[in-house]
């Protein structure tokens, strides 16, 4: 697989980061290597997991599913330095798109107040085949919930709570495959970020023919740090709120050029 060559992220684009995804595991599929490299840099990472992933283990109660998946998803979260987790209620498996689950995003917006938000794509098809539909569910509430909680006049009973709107300039997500922005995690951040999915290995256990994370993560950081010119990266898709529009550009550069021939 080919990839188009993408730079990092500037070194002030942000300092506080919020992870927005439906499960426990779900960060640690590569994004994790990403955290370990930002935090190791002083950013400061939370995240917010919509579901405690009680659905997931087929031989398991639910109850104890949940219990084991946010005692591994804590212990992942330390390995590359998060210690700021929450977990909401919502049902694992059936998640549903709702003003609710915005309000909730949005909260969590105001309150730990981030530069940038990492959330789950919410294409119907991505790299690896077909998403999940909590993945998508996710990712499409996040992505209306960072502009909800910029908003004085939606959600006012957040005011209510002394929530006072904000602005999160940039919105990430995968970018496999049409990266804007690389991360380089080649050495300690990709160890940290391996141990953080090991981290969860009775969940892993119970997923029937689940790679070996090592090798996993290696692998798909390692093609992915092509793009960068690195040994190993995660590529991400990025939209940065205070960067002029490719379109007004063009159409000032257009402009520009016509107010020159007829001068």
């Amino acid at each position: 697989m080919k990839f188009p060559q993408v730079q990092p992220f500037p070194d002030d684009a942000f300092t506080r980061v919020l992870c927005v995804v439906a499960h426990p595991d779900d960060v640690e599929y590569g994004t994790s290597s990403a955290v370990a490299a930002w935090t190791a840099k002083g950013i400061e990472v939370a995240y917010l997991l919509l579901t405690r992933g009680e659905a997931g283990i087929d031989t398991m109660d639910p109850k104890a599913t949940a219990e084991l998946r946010v005692r591994e998803q804590i212990k992942g979260s330390h390995e590359v330095g998060v210690t700021h987790l929450d977990f909401l209620e919502y049902p694992d498996g059936v998640l549903e798109y709702s003003i609710a689950m915005r309000r909730d995003i949005a909260r969590a917006i105001r309150s730990f107040r981030p530069d940038a938000l990492v959330v789950s794509a919410w294409d119907v098809e991505f790299t690896i085949g077909l998403n999940q539909a909590d993945h998508r569910v996710a990712g499409l509430a996040a992505v209306d919930a960072m502009r909800d909680a910029a908003n004085r006049w939606v959600f006012p009973e957040l005011l209510e709570e002394g929530l006072e709107p904000h602005s999160t300039r940039w919105l990430i997500t995968n970018g496999f495959e049409n990266a804007t922005h690389g991360v380089d995690i080649s050495g300690e951040p990709l160890e940290r970020g391996i141990a953080s999915l090991e981290a969860h290995a009775e969940y892993l256990a119970a997923i029937p023919g689940h790679p070996v994370p090592r090798e996993m993560i290696s692998g798909f950081s390692g093609l992915q740090g092509k793009a960068m010119g690195v040994a190993n990266a995660v590529l991400f898709r990025a939209w940065d709120s205070q960067a002029r529009p490719a379109l007004l550009e063009e159409l000032q550069a257009a402009q520009e050029q016509k107010a020159a021939a007829e001068g």
